[in-house]
C-alpha cells in the first residue's frame, strides 16, 4: 500500500511540476523569494496520500473513523470554505459595477431611519409598519418592520396594503384639479351648479355660498366626525378667548387684573357658551357656528364630509363615476395596488388592523364601512405606490424650472402652474401635523425659513397625514432647493420623497417621515 501510494504522489509531483512551477513557484519567483524545495511537494504529496488511504480504509471496515474534535476534515473544508471568500472578493472589486449601489450610498441614512421607526414602534405598541423612501424619483429603501397580522404571524414587507386615511384627500384633489385643467370644473361657483341637490345654507340669516375651492381647504363650514356640536363649539370658544387674551395690550391686562380680570373673563367664557346652546337649538335653520366667529371663509374647520361632497362634484364634472374616475388617475399614475377599500373583495397582502382596549389589551378594530367617505379617507395603498404618487406631484412642481436646460423633458401629471397653486399656503387655515405649516389646497405645506444665521433652517416640505379605524399614515415630500445653476445636467424629479403606513391609529407619524427625508437628503448631499 505505502509503495502504491508513493507512486500515485510521484507521478502527481512530476506531472503538476510545470504548471506548479508558473503559478505558485513562478510568483515566488517574481517576488523574489526562495524557491519552494522538492521537499515541501513530497510532504504535500505525502499528506494527501495517507488522506487517501484513510478513506480506503474506512471504506474498507464499511464505516470511516470519527475525525478528532479539533481536527477539520481534510475533503470538506476546504469546499465549504472556498467559495464564500471567493464571491466576497468578486463583489468588491468586480469593474462591472463602477457605482456602488443605492442601497450602500444611504446605508447610513438606511440604518439611522430604521433605528427611528423601531422606537417609535416600540413607544407606541404598534402591531406593523411599513416605510417606503425614494430619492430623486428612484426608491431606494422599503421595508416593513412588525407584524401586518398578528394572529396569523405574516409580516409586514413592502407590499402590504393598509388604510391611508386622509391621504386620500390629495389623490382625489389630482381628480379636481384635472378637470380645472380640462375646462370642466370652476373652483369658485356655488357647489349647487354641479349638486344642485344639496341645499342652499344660511348664515345669520344670509345665504352663503360654498365652494369647490373652500371645500378643498376646510374652509366651507361643514362639519368633521365630532356629532356634538357643543363640544366642537366650546373648543372654539375657548381658542377664540385664548387668542383675545394673547392679542391684549399690556395697558389692558392691567386694568382687567384691576378689575378682576380673571372673573370678567369666566364671565365672557359663560356668554359665549349660551350663545352656543341657542344657537344649537336653532342648528336645523342655521349653520352650527358660533356667533361672529365662523363666518365662511375665515376660520379652519377640518372636515373628511366636505370631501364626500367633492366627490359628487367630480362625478357631475367629468360624467363618470367617482370610483371609476379615480382608477383611470390610478392607472395613468401606475398606482396599481391602490383601490377602494371593501370588505368583500379579495386584496392580496391586505394588512389586519388594530386597536388597544381600555384593559391595554391589543384588540382587532371593529368592522367600519368607508364606503361614505372614499374620497376623503377611504383607499387603500401601498408605500410603493404613494412614492410614485409623491414623485409625480414632485414632478409637476418642478418640470417648469427645467424646461429651458432640458426641452425634451416629458409633461407632469399635473400641470407647474396647477402644482404651485395646490402647494400655496391659504390664509385662516391651519396645519395641525405641524404648527408652523399651512394647508394649501388638500396638502399641508411648510415654506422654507430661517430667522438667525447659524442657527435653524426651516425646509420647504409638503405633506398629508392619515388617521383612521386602526391606521395611521404620512406622505412627505421634501424638494431640493433649486436654482439656475443647479439645475444643469439634472432631471426632475429632485428631492426625496418619504411615506410611511401603519396598522395602528393615533399614530403621529409627520416629524418621523420629516427626519428621515433629512437624512437621506444629507447623504445625497454628500454624493457628487
Amino acid at each position: 500500500m505505502y509503495r502504491l501510494l508513493s507512486a500515485v504522489t510521484a507521478r502527481a509531483a512530476t506531472r503538476g511540476a510545470w504548471t506548479w512551477g508558473c503559478g505558485r513557484r513562478g510568483a515566488h519567483q517574481r517576488a523574489r523569494l526562495p524557491q519552494l524545495g522538492p521537499g515541501w511537494v513530497g510532504g504535500l504529496g505525502l499528506g494527501l496520500g495517507l488522506a487517501l488511504g484513510v478513506k480506503l480504509a474506512g471504506g474498507l471496515r464499511g464505516a470511516a473513523p470519527a475525525p478528532p474534535p479539533a481536527a477539520p476534515d481534510p475533503e470538506a473544508s476546504p469546499l465549504a470554505e472556498r467559495p464564500p471568500p471567493q464571491e466576497e472578493s468578486l463583489a468588491g472589486w468586480s469593474p462591472q459595477k463602477p457605482a456602488p449601489p443605492t442601497s450602500r450610498r444611504f446605508a447610513r441614512a438606511i440604518d439611522s431611519s430604521r433605528d427611528l421607526l423601531h422606537r417609535i414602534k416600540d413607544e407606541v405598541g404598534a402591531p406593523g409598519i411599513v416605510v417606503g423612501v425614494s430619492v430623486d424619483g428612484k426608491e431606494v429603501w422599503s421595508e416593513g418592520l412588525g407584524y401586518s397580522d398578528i394572529e396569523n404571524r405574516v409580516p409586514c414587507k413592502p407590499e402590504t396594503v393598509m388604510r391611508i386615511a386622509s391621504i386620500s384627500k390629495s389623490l382625489t384633489m389630482v381628480a379636481l384639479a384635472k378637470l380645472w385643467e380640462a375646462g370642466k370644473l370652476d373652483l369658485d361657483i356655488p357647489v349647487q351648479h354641479y349638486v344642485p341637490e344639496f341645499p342652499e345654507k344660511e348664515y345669520e340669516g344670509e345665504k352663503v355660498s360654498v365652494t369647490t375651492r373652500l371645500l378643498i381647504s376646510h374652509l366651507s363650514g361643514i362639519r368633521h366626525y365630532e356629532k356634538d356640536m357643543k363640544k366642537v363649539k366650546e373648543e372654539k370658544a375657548y381658542k377664540a378667548l385664548k387668542m383675545m387674551k394673547e392679542t391684549m395690550d399690556s395697558d389692558q391686562e392691567k386694568e382687567l387684573k384691576e378689575k378682576g380680570g380673571k372673573s370678567n373673563e369666566k364671565n365672557d367664557f359663560a356668554k359665549a357658551k349660551i350663545e352656543q346652546d341657542n344657537e344649537a337649538k336653532g342648528r336645523n335653520s342655521k349653520p352650527v357656528k358660533k356667533k361672529n366667529d365662523f363666518e365662511q371663509g375665515s376660520q379652519f374647520l377640518y372636515s373628511t364630509f366636505g370631501y364626500t361632497l367633492l366627490a359628487a362634484i367630480v362625478e357631475r364634472a367629468s360624467g363618470y363615476k367617482y370610483l371609476d374616475y379615480m382608477q383611470k388617475i390610478f392607472h395613468d399614475l401606475d398606482m396599481l395596488t391602490t383601490v377602494q377599500e371593501e370588505n368583500e373583495p379579495v386584496i392580496y397582502n391586505r394588512a389586519r388592523f388594530y386597536v388597544y382596549n381600555k384593559k391595554r389589551r391589543l384588540v382587532n378594530t371593529p368592522y367600519v364601512d368607508n364606503s361614505y367617505k372614499w374620497a376623503g379617507g377611504g383607499f387603500l395603498s401601498t408605500v410603493g405606490d404613494l412614492i410614485k404618487f409623491g414623485n409625480a406631484m414632485l414632478y409637476g412642481y418642478q418640470v417648469g424650472l427645467f424646461k429651458n436646460s432640458n426641452e425634451n423633458l416629458l409633461p407632469g401629471y399635473l400641470k407647474p402652474e396647477t402644482m404651485v397653486m395646490i402647494w400655496t399656503p391659504v390664509p385662516n387655515t391651519e396645519m395641525s401635523w405641524d404648527k408652523e405649516g399651512k394647508y394649501a389646497m388638500a396638502w399641508g405645506v411648510v415654506e422654507k425659513k430661517q430667522t438667525y444665521g447659524s442657527c435653524r433652517k426651516q425646509r420647504h416640505y409638503a405633506s398629508h397625514t392619515g388617521g383612521a379605524v386602526g391606521a395611521s399614515s404620512v406622505l412627505l415630500i421634501l424638494p431640493e432647493e433649486l436654482d439656475a445653476e443647479s439645475i444643469n445636467n439634472k432631471v426632475p424629479p429632485r428631492g426625496v420623497v418619504v411615506s410611511i403606513i401603519c396598522n395602528m391609529q393615533s399614530v403621529g407619524l409627520n416629524s418621523t417621515a420629516l427626519k428621515i427625508a433629512l437624512e437621506f437628503d444629507k447623504d445625497r448631499s454628500d454624493i457628487p
